[in-house]
């Protein structure tokens, strides 16, 4: 899916509502990822995002109190708790 995709389906009426978190791994033809997820936020701001990051990016890249990020060698134990963290400090609101 790229970019345009992904904007459309958050922006179904009632899809939001179904989602707890949006996790993403990025690399969408044309849009740059920190573009990409300061978009996404915008269009929903109550869905966490945790975005698995490219070589060279960092959290810095980043911004906004429902964005967490991972870098892509963190391990698999690191993402478990990104998610599980996000999910239970109930982040899912307007930031």
């Amino acid at each position: 899916m790229d970019a345009s995709g992904a904007f459309i389906r958050v922006e179904d009426p009632g899809f939001e509502e179904t989602l707890a978190l949006i996790v993403v791994g990025l690399r969408l033809p044309g849009v740059a990822g920190p573009a990409f997820v300061s978009e996404l936020t915008a269009r929903v701001p109550r869905v966490p995002v945790l975005v698995i990051g490219r070589a060279g990016e960092s959290a810095s890249d980043y911004c906004g109190d429902n964005v967490r990020f991972l870098s892509r060698a963190s391990s698999g134990k690191d993402l478990v708790g990104g998610v599980k963290g996000m999910l239970s400090k109930g982040l899912r609101r307007v930031a």
